[in-house]
């Protein structure tokens, strides 16, 4: 059957499965596709001998038994492949490993079928996609434009439609900014959460595999698959709870100062910014203004400072022996890393260390901030003219985040209505602090559906997709949600003494329902904060005004701890016949109190005139 056709996102390749589509038809589409690529895109395809065995091991195989059953992805070359070159765009430095890296084994156990090894800037020292003997890969939508970089082949495989999937790596911005310049989602997770065994690093210790997909569905799905802590990774770590999910609203996010934001000249970009604040407002955001200064000041440590010997010492041997292999740009900035000396490394360290102190106060009063993704984008000819500051203003946005240990995604936010770019897709960043990645996915797929319109450069409509699920399976999903939701009734509502007690521990408001009609609400006698009582009866009772929170489990306990006699947490009925936690009084605790119940809550109590 001809497959020409089929759109590669997650849920239309499931779909075909179901339908009868094989394997072998599926993967060579995909084949077919990204041999007929003219953008760069790859540097190697592989042959039907090579991709038969990954093939080979799902026949026979039910396809709703693995989450990611025939899917076609790209890997980006500095990310090894078991029998196939390693060559991080140089091709004197190939080496061909006998072990796949540990993300790519996760995925092939989950039915994920590898098409090839994709274009990078070389060494991942990059943002803009140029620095390649491969070729510079051209934009996914517009081939005289940077694809962005490093990891521009993974980027412009999936805008295409040639896989579904693709993994790039984001130590600067690499699994963000070519997202950006394509209308993909670029997944730049928790650092640690994907093992980086097996893969080639730029800077070891502040660098991540990252995911580019077509939806936050999608890379959800795949984040969910590859994520497993490894062993043998020494930055590797596990999956935290989420903790309190924002993604659904209401939430607080910070946006740069007017001063702070800069977009080189491109008044299209600096509007769509403006309509992205706009529509992350009405999903259920109150945006609230903060300082990126302290955040530049950190981002200016990465090429700035002693991290860059990090590049160095990741090639040492190569780059000592044969320089003249290595593309001028890259070699300057790579030679830069081999004079810094430890006493540099330690003052850059405190610096960094002091920087994000101040950085991580905004967490107090912001779920998530809002960024652009790169402020603009240029031609390739550009680029190729003036490669080392036009590339410094990609990554304004981005140098930061990995150095702070953030998660981010990178969304689409519209298209370019004006100026030499016109016509092409620019996205902006959400960022939040670590092991807040399905959060951000979840609220990444809410704006991505407010805008509409087709994924990446394909004729596929975002409206035909699914949205982002419950957690994934595997180690994500096993960590949960970690929250606990708790009902209160008195001092703990919005705006009333108590209240901090719930927003100092990270806890969200979730909604503010009545309960069952079987309470009476009493005033308790003493105490330095006046309280109320809700004791549950079997007849005389009325609903009881509430609010719902959702609290952190690991400060659930010292909440709780808090409260004191005759108060407790138990089972509170609601209106609509559920049960949370929730205040609860002894019966013994109503001695002397005053039944208030007749005002239906606390706060009509207090309208009323009564003492707070």
């Amino acid at each position: 059957m001809s497959l020409s056709h089929l759109s590669f996102d997650l849920a239309s390749l499931q779909a075909a499965y179901r339908s009868g589509a094989s394997v072998r038809e599926v993967i060579a589409e995909a084949l077919r596709r990204s041999r007929a690529d003219t953008h760069h895109a790859f540097i190697h395809v592989l042959s039907e001998a090579e991709i038969e065995p990954f093939v080979a091991r799902l026949d026979g195989v039910d396809p709703a038994s693995l989450p990611l059953y025939g899917v076609p992805f790209a890997i980006k070359d500095n990310i090894d492949l078991a029998g196939i070159p390693t060559t991080a765009a140089c091709p004197e430095f190939a080496f061909t490993p006998d072990e796949s890296a540990f993300l790519v084994r996760q995925l092939l156990a989950a039915g994920a079928v590898p098409v090839g090894k994709t274009n990078l800037d070389q060494f991942a020292t990059g943002l803009n996609g140029t620095r390649s003997p491969y070729g510079a890969c051209r934009n996914a939508i517009h081939p005289d434009f940077i694809s962005g970089g490093s990891s521009s082949g993974s980027a412009v495989a999936v805008a295409r439609g040639y896989v579904t999937f693709a993994l790039g790596t984001d130590t600067a911005g690499s699994g963000r900014v070519p997202a950006s310049f394509n209308g993909l989602v670029g997944l730049k997770p928790t650092l640690g959460l994907l093992s980086g065994s097996g893969v080639l690093p730029a800077c070891r210790s502040v660098e991540t595999p990252s995911i580019l997909a077509l939806t936050a569905g999608d890379a959800q799905a795949v984040l969910g698959t590859a994520a497993a802590f490894d062993e043998a990774d020494a930055y590797s770590r596990a999956a935290q709870p989420l903790g309190v999910d924002f993604s659904g609203g209401p939430f607080r996010f910070g946006v740069p100062r007017a001063q702070d934001l800069e977009f080189f000249g491109n008044d299209a970009a600096a509007a769509l910014f403006a309509e992205a604040v706009k529509r992350l407002a009405s999903l259920g955001g109150t945006a609230v203004e903060i300082d990126l200064t302290p955040f530049l000041d950190a981002a200016k440590l990465l090429y700035e400072g002693p991290w860059v010997a990090e590049r160095y010492v990741a090639i040492q041997g190569f780059i000592d022996t044969q320089p003249e292999a290595v593309f001028p740009p890259v070699r300057s900035i790579i030679e830069g890393g081999r004079g810094k000396t430890a006493a540099e490394a330690f003052a850059a360290a405190y610096q960094l260390k002091a920087l994000r102190r101040v950085c991580d106060r905004v967490w107090n009063d912001v779920d998530c901030m809002l960024t652009p993704t790169a402020g603009t984008i240029y031609r390739i000819a550009q680029m190729q003219a003036d490669p080392i500051r036009l590339n410094s203003n990609l990554g304004r946005y981005t140098n930061f985040v990995n150095l702070l240990d953030h998660s981010a995604v990178a969304v689409p936010a519209g298209v370019l209505a004006s100026g030499d770019a016109q016509g092409l897709p620019w996205g902006v960043t959400l960022g939040a602090p670590a092991h807040k990645d399905i959060a951000l996915l979840r609220l990444a797929d809410r704006f991505h559906r407010a805008l509409g319109g087709t994924l990446g450069a394909t004729t596929t409509a975002l409206a035909s997709t699914p949205a982002c699920g419950a957690l994934p399976a595997g180690e994500l999903g096993t960590a949960g949600a970690g929250t606990v939701r708790v009902a209160v009734c008195g001092a703990h509502l919005s705006g009333l003494p108590l209240n901090p007690q719930l927003t100092s521990r990270g806890a969200r408001l979730l909604g503010s329902p009545h309960s069952a009609p079987e309470y009476r609400l009493y005033a308790l006698a003493g105490g330095p904060v006046q309280r109320p009582g809700m004791v549950r009866v079997a007849e005389g009772g009325t609903a009881i005004a509430m609010e719902v929170w959702e609290v952190p489990a690991a400060l659930f306990g010292s909440f709780v701890a808090g409260i004191p006699a005759p108060l407790g947490i138990g089972k509170v009925k609601l209106a609509d016949g559920g049960e949370v936690p929730g205040f609860i009084c002894e019966g013994l605790g109503i001695t002397g109190a005053t039944d208030i119940t007749h005002f239906g809550g606390w706060r009509a109590w207090l309208a009323a005139g009564a003492p707070r």
